[in-house]
């Protein structure tokens, strides 16, 4: 199951993606719709959190950043 690493409180807005980036921030991107192109991404917050391997980190539903173990197929 998957467990929370960090509170961040983030209230997300309709028509973007949000993701961990590299550099273990939060960012969002434009998602594209109808054929209209997607935006470039944007820092939403700054956390510094480093991944580790084997994990798949998510922003989850409250906003927080939350991580869930991969199973390898």
């Amino acid at each position: 199951m998957a467990e929370k690493v960090t509170k961040c409180g983030i209230t997300r807005q309709t028509g973007y993606l949000y993701y961990i980036d590299k550099q273990g921030d939060v960012s969002r991107a434009k998602m594209a719709r109808g054929g209209k192109p997607g935006g470039k991404s944007e820092k939403v917050q700054k956390v510094g959190l480093r991944k580790e391997k084997g994990y798949l980190y998510y922003l989850d539903k409250k906003g927080d950043i939350s991580r869930a173990k991969m199973v390898n197929a």
